[in-house]
């Protein structure tokens, strides 16, 4: 089975660890870039990944803390 390019909200919080409204905060905050299909927010999963390592050791909830991707 091939896996997803693109994940909603709820997969992207599963597949990071982040929970849904800190990702959220963080599609917010211009942190993580998004596609909007209407309400549907998806995010791809590279870019999940490398906001992951370049985050690595920073305070998520700090918006101040946090490096955008």
């Amino acid at each position: 089975m091939q896996t997803k390019k693109a994940l909603t909200v709820n997969e992207a919080s599963e597949y990071t660890g982040i929970g849904r409204n800190n990702l959220r905060k963080l599609i917010t905050w211009q942190k993580i870039p998004v596609i909007r299909i209407g309400n549907k927010i998806l995010i791809r999963s590279e870019v999940l990944d490398q906001f992951l390592k370049k985050n690595e050791g920073h305070n998520l909830k700090n918006k101040y803390e946090v490096i955008a991707v």
